[in-house]
């Protein structure tokens, strides 16, 4: 793998840190404002629908300049975004920042997607993506855990400082490791929204909102669901989260290497046992051995899916995959929004903090259901697409008859 991977996963560090390391940070920042938790929660679901939106509008923007130079701009973006959050006087300007900071993170991993899928073989595509990707999941083994010890001995301010200079070191990589590769000729907005008129990418971006969102249904509540119901300290959440994220890491490896070989048995796999073991947390988020094991799995499995679903995409809008791909990484984050919202309902209405895990294994299992469908439709174009060919040549295969 070239090292210019590195440099991707680098950034990939960076950009997962300051998104999750939040999470564990809400009341030392609520405290700093003098606001409430609910509140403060606004710089995580701000963070999400910054994504979300950025992902398209950075991309578009970027389709004028070579894809290293975006990359680049991105990063110094995300840098601006944790300084502004560091510096913060105020609550609104802290969620300014978080919000200026997410406006990169869709456009970076889509864009670093297309980057590192033409830097390797093609047979060697997923796997060089799910390198990018390890350092998003890295990150949720040591950049959030030890951002959160940081934040909580030193001040959450200074977390947000030594996110901001890993964004440095993954600006500075990218300029010197990643090619400057040849700006695509002919990109057009329309030509890169023409890809949105293909269901195959559709059906992909619904597997990646609900697939994904079946993983955070779980995750979002986890704190609450181990103290309150399998009976660990609070101080052992953050070892869960460990475990979370050392599935996550084995699970985009897993990922990455046989999405290249069998993709779509790959996402039936995944996905099956993803709505199968999310269903089974209700009952073994009883037991604290059971719930830890059960933890890692779902991470294994949820991230299984992320380079097969990324690949996915890419190949189905092989001739404008840019805004495609950005607009992808943008799903994850809405089925993180839409799983927290849904399991937030559940709870509020008396079902109990292993309620979310019934909503994920219904969100994991109707993203096979659509799976199963896109097999199906891209099977039935096959055999039509062959079935053409051999009428469109069968008369020129037989002998042409002699007139008298």
């Amino acid at each position: 793998m070239p090292l210019a991977l590195l440099a991707l996963a680098i950034g990939a560090f960076g950009i997962g840190t300051t998104e999750f390391v939040i999470m564990g940070l809400l009341p030392e920042v609520a405290g700093d404002f003098g606001v409430s938790i609910p509140t403060a929660g606004y710089l995580v679901t701000g963070y999400a629908l910054g994504v979300v939106l950025g992902a398209p509008l950075m991309t578009v923007l970027g389709t004028k300049i070579s894809r290293k130079r975006m990359l680049m701009l991105l990063m110094g973006l995300f840098v601006v975004g944790n300084v502004l959050s560091a510096v913060a006087p105020v609550f609104g300007v802290m969620l300014a920042g978080r919000v200026v900071a997410s406006l990169a993170h869709g456009a970076f991993f889509g864009i670093g997607s297309v980057v590192a899928a033409e830097l390797v073989a093609p047979e060697k595509k997923a796997g060089a993506i799910a390198m990018m990707f390890t350092g998003l999941t890295v990150a949720n083994v040591v950049g959030v855990p030890l951002g959160t010890l940081v934040g909580q001995t030193l001040g959450w301010r200074m977390t947000f400082a030594i996110v901001a200079a890993l964004g440095v070191i993954g600006l500075v990589g990218i300029a010197k490791l990643v090619p400057d590769l040849p700006k695509p000729e002919g990109v057009r907005l329309r030509h890169e929204l023409a890809a949105f008129r293909n269901v195959q990418v559709l059906l992909a971006m619904a597997m990646t909102v609900l697939g994904f969102g079946g993983v955070f249904a779980a995750v979002t509540y986890l704190a609450p669901m181990m103290t309150d119901v399998t009976g660990y300290a609070d101080s052992s959440v953050t070892w869960l989260l460990v475990l979370f994220g050392l599935g996550m890491v084995a699970g985009n490896l897993i990922g990455g290497k046989f999405a290249d070989r069998a993709l779509m048995p790959l996402l039936f796999i995944s996905l099956g046992a993803l709505a199968v073991v999310l269903a089974l947390f209700t009952v073994t988020a009883h037991n604290k051995i059971a719930a830890a094991v059960t933890i890692a799995l779902i991470g294994a499995l949820g991230f299984a899916t992320v380079p097969p679903l990324q690949k996915r995409v890419l190949d189905q809008a092989s001739g404008a995959p840019t805004l495609a791909s950005a607009v992808n990484i943008g799903a994850f984050n809405l089925g993180n929004a839409l799983s927290a919202w849904l399991g937030g309902i559940v709870i509020a209405a008396g079902l109990g903090y292993t309620a979310p895990n019934w909503v994920g294994a219904a969100l994991a299992g109707s993203a096979l259901v659509l799976a199963i469908l896109s097999a199906a439709l891209e099977r039935r174009s096959t055999v039509a697409v062959r079935s053409l060919v051999v009428t469109g040549t069968a008369p020129a295969e037989q002998p042409t008859p002699a007139h008298h």
